[in-house]
């Protein structure tokens, strides 16, 4: 009995207008019911007022007033009502356009109205269908949003794309206000934008897989430089035990020293980690207004949210950002000479042993670059050896050449980081080594630092440095092999005895703005003597015989 009545009551509670339950009903003087919204809008478009269900027509717009009979019966059959209508509705698919008119679950729109604004189901379309001044109006398939989907001044479907404006315009439009512009159809430029959005998609996860990368490639460095420190304190602590508890505050100091330097790197990775997240975090959530976009197939709203895609997010150029791992080369050396009044020269021996091995680490192959060697120069054919023959030779002129002066620099140059090389003086009476600045005047000048020389030089049995003035460097015994170490971004050039594994000089604070070459000077050869060769050799290879054989061994062979 109960369904029989929620089944009259709906049927017999429905507005003639909206065909939905009354909301807020009132009757009109011939006695029709209808929801207040309906009627009142109903009227307002008419030049006279009659009845929609009988067409009785009244002189003067009717006074409306509630009926309150009827409203308090939709109101105790309306939760009955509505729970019939949910199960009886189907499901409406995702993306499919909803009736406007429904009440409570709504149901798939079959048209839309482009005077009303308005979708509706096949219930709700009746009245467009049977009113005569409904049916004037058009319907087309359904669509969201009509409201955004019209023409602002002419009240027309918007089915163009103006190329000039970058604007949605309808047919009116191309002939007023863009009537010389270049307009297309909506799916035309669609398609454009699609292709471009492809793009655009593309190009932003590149820009995230290099920023992973570049995460990656800091945590890598963060990890050689914790091995770095943990090989740095070990060598602190080996020297520590040597000698025992005179050097124990030493210890404490030169481990802090350390991790405090340990610890600025990550500061300084964790930064642009941070950095690299936070680009990554944006620039995903741009990936994602892009794919979001990528899948909207309606070509109005595409082309709608396209115009006000955001601006891509600002990102840094990673290219040449880079995180060096602290140098500690110099670092145990200076702490034992503030020692040097209370400990022992063994503690020296033990400092200077473990930090050549460290530099050692740095070595590169470096070779000589024959256009840049003095005429009265020799060089072997791998360019590893080179000595004075004392007669010039008749050379094309190269600006890289030296002239006035013996010196010839390698083909390598170096302009980051770190780099290390030996040389053997062994048997010879003078001899410069060290490095210089790719702009070096190249005909006369002076060997110093300032004119971008950081040099040490023999001669008469003295060893110096080029500063101004020169600094005498002690000589402990004959030099057989000179080890150079560089640390570019320090500013240090150092310079090692490699036999007795003694530091011998240090220029520090220095300014490197530009590639720094290797440069050599093997002396002149005066009639017997210093006509021993500078030979570049490997580091741990000491035996000149073993270098000479080998040499002679390879020119045969080639």
């Amino acid at each position: 009995m109960a369904s029989s009545n929620t089944s009259w009551s709906e049927k017999n509670f429905s507005c003639p207008i909206c065909l939905d339950v009354f909301n807020s009903p009132v009757t009109t003087a011939c006695g029709h019911n209808f929801c207040r919204t309906c009627i009142t809008t109903f009227w307002d478009d008419q030049v006279q007022y009659k009845c929609p269900v009988c067409n009785e027509l009244f002189h003067t717009r009717p006074d409306l007033r509630v009926n309150t009979f009827i409203s308090e019966l939709v109101n105790q059959l309306g939760s009955s009502i509505q729970s019939k209508r949910v199960k009886e509705q189907p499901c409406v698919e995702p993306g499919e356009v909803l009736c406007d008119f429904c009440t409570g679950t709504q149901l798939k729109a079959v048209k839309s109205c482009l005077v009303c604004y308005t979708s509706y189901c096949h219930t709700h379309l009746e009245p467009h269908q049977r009113v005569a001044r409904l049916k004037k109006h058009r319907l087309v398939d359904p669509m969201d949003r009509l409201e955004d989907r019209m023409c602002k001044k002419h009240d027309r479907l918007l089915e163009l794309f103006c190329q000039t404006e970058q604007v949605c315009v309808c047919l009116y439009c191309t002939v007023t206000d863009h009537k010389s512009h270049s307009v297309v159809p909506l799916k035309e430029e669609y398609e454009v934008k699609t292709a471009h959005l492809g793009k655009i998609k593309s190009k932003v996860q590149q820009m995230i897989q290099e920023r992973q990368r570049k995460i990656q490639d800091i945590k890598d460095t963060v990890d050689y430089s914790q091995a770095y420190a943990d090989r740095e304190i070990a060598d602190g602590v080996q020297v520590v035990t040597a000698l025992k508890r005179s050097i124990e505050k030493w210890q404490d100091e030169h481990t802090q020293t350390v991790k405090e330097k340990l610890k600025s790197t990550e500061q300084v990775a964790e930064y642009l980690i941070k950095q690299l997240e936070q680009e990554i975090e944006d620039l995903t959530n741009r990936s994602s207004e892009v794919k979001q976009l990528s899948h909207n197939e309606d070509h109005l709203q595409f082309l709608q949210t396209f115009r006000s895609l955001k601006i891509p997010p600002h990102t840094r150029d990673w290219i040449t950002v880079e995180v060096h791992p602290p140098s500690y080369v110099g670092t145990l050396r200076r702490t034992l000479d503030q020692l040097e009044k209370t400990l022992s020269i063994e503690m020296k021996k033990l400092g200077d042993d473990a930090e050549l091995k460290r530099v050692q680490q740095y070595e590169v192959d470096v070779t000589l670059d024959p256009d840049t060697a003095h005429p009265h120069l020799i060089l072997s054919e791998d360019g590893k050896q080179v000595h004075d023959e004392s007669v010039g030779k008749k050379l094309l002129e190269n600006p890289k050449r030296f002239t006035q002066h013996l010196y010839v620099v390698t083909r390598q140059s170096f302009s980051s980081e770190r780099f290390y090389f030996e040389v053997l003086v062994k048997d010879k009476t003078a001899w410069i080594l060290g490095v210089a600045r790719k702009s070096v005047h190249r005909q006369d000048f002076t060997i110093t630092p300032e004119n971008g020389f950081w040099i040490i030089v023999f001669n008469n049995n003295k060893l110096k440095s080029n500063d101004n003035p020169a600094v005498l460097l002690p000589l402990r015994a004959e030099l057989q092999k000179v080890g150079v170490f560089v640390d570019y971004d320090e500013g240090l050039v150092s310079f090692y005895d490699v036999e007795a594994k003694v530091h011998i000089y240090s220029a520090t604070g220095c300014k490197f703005r530009e590639p720094l070459f290797p440069i050599l000077s093997p002396g002149y050869y005066y009639g017997g003597e210093n006509s021993a060769p500078l030979i570049i050799s490997p580091a741990n290879q000491t035996d000149y015989d073993h270098l000479i054989i080998t040499q002679e061994t390879n020119d045969q062979n080639n």
